[in-house]
């Protein structure tokens, strides 16, 4: 984990990632909340940030993140910014400081297949329409290795069929799932 002056060189003119993120340029305040997310890792403690727009909120935390030893959960707002931070902005941070990383991307339970409720739903009447959208589901089932329903594309995110095949806390069978093994999200 990098402190006070080392951490505010990444955040200075002559960054080192001046060489390596195209367009980077130092902004006012982002060492400022880069310094405080270090110490709250640091320390152990919670903080909340709030910066408008433009601040490059992403760098400020992410490089903090990267460059200390410790389990860091980082959530957002919308899908969009959650990919947009895994598969780009993550593998461009983490090449231009030099440091590889284990990350993970976990989502909500209901973009996962839950495959009890598959199985469910195969064994129930359902109108045209939805057993239309059962079969590209089951098709696709079989080939899956995450189970990250955004991996069908040719089925409408708000199909009615997808509250018949993925779970919701209170719904869950958890471990006395008979296909709690295969959980994708157990897996995740």
């Amino acid at each position: 984990m990098l402190h006070g002056q080392e951490l505010a060189e990444w955040f200075a003119k002559e960054s080192p990632l001046e060489s390596t993120l195209e367009g980077f340029a130092p902004r006012l305040g982002q060492g400022e909340m880069a310094q405080a997310i270090s110490d709250s890792i640091l320390n152990g403690q919670s903080l909340i940030v709030e910066a408008g727009t433009g601040i490059g909120k992403t760098l400020a935390y992410l490089i903090p993140v990267l460059l200390s030893d410790h389990r860091v959960i980082l959530s957002t707002g919308t899908k969009t910014l959650q990919d947009q931070l895994f598969y780009r902005d993550l593998p461009v941070v983490t090449d231009s400081i030099g440091r590889p990383s284990k990350t993970v991307l976990l989502k909500g339970r209901s973009n996962y297949l839950c495959l009890h409720r598959l199985d469910a739903a195969q064994n129930a009447s359902l109108g045209a329409e939805l057993a239309k959208d059962l079969n590209n589901i089951v098709s696709w089932s079989q080939r899956t290795r995450t189970g990250d329903i955004v991996e069908v594309d040719d089925l409408s995110e708000d199909s009615s069929i997808w509250q018949q095949v993925t779970s919701t806390q209170e719904n869950c069978l958890g471990a006395k799932c008979d296909f709690y093994d295969q959980c994708y999200i157990v897996s995740a």
